[in-house]
């Protein structure tokens, strides 16, 4: 991941750990790289509390509890999907706070309806409701990859962890 995921992951850190709230991520399409960017960071341990990385659709429902009706009626990259990603992941976890991705990162796999570069995002406080929202990234695979990976991060800053 770039400077860039780093430098967002280091601003979150020092939220959480100001306001003692743990986090996980629940991913796809990043391939575990938000959770593997956020653990790089010394004193993760305070904050961090698991990830998922569920790239399979039968991984999403055996670990995450996302309904194979939502994977049967709008696919893996959708909204339903990211806010069912991030319940899961709170639900079979310890953690405050939930952050999942959901995505086509190309090169291939891309259709006219969810073209490469689209990308799912779900986060959730605790007794919460998800928010979610997508993006289109343009470029190549790990530049929509690490694209993915800075918007997750900032949007949980700037929304989920602003608020109290």
């Amino acid at each position: 991941m770039s400077d860039a995921v780093t430098e967002v992951a280091s601003a979150l850190a020092r939220q959480l750990q100001a306001r003692g709230l743990r986090l996980c991520t629940a991913e796809s399409c990043t391939g575990g790289g938000i959770a593997a960017a956020l653990t790089d960071l010394a004193g993760s341990s305070a904050w961090f509390e698991c990830g998922w990385v569920t790239y399979s659709n039968a991984s999403k429902m055996q670990l995450l509890g996302v309904d194979p009706e939502l994977l049967e009626r709008w696919g893996a990259v959708s909204e339903s999907v990211a806010a069912a990603m991030c319940a899961g992941a709170l639900e079979r976890s310890a953690a405050d706070v939930a952050v999942s991705v959901t995505g086509i990162a190309g090169p291939g796999g891309g259709t006219p309806e969810k073209p490469v570069g689209l990308v799912w995002f779900g986060w959730m406080r605790r007794g919460g409701e998800p928010r979610t929202g997508s993006r289109v990234f343009p470029g190549d695979r790990a530049t929509v990859r690490d694209a993915a990976a800075v918007w997750a991060l900032r949007q949980l800053r700037e929304h989920e962890l602003a608020r109290e």
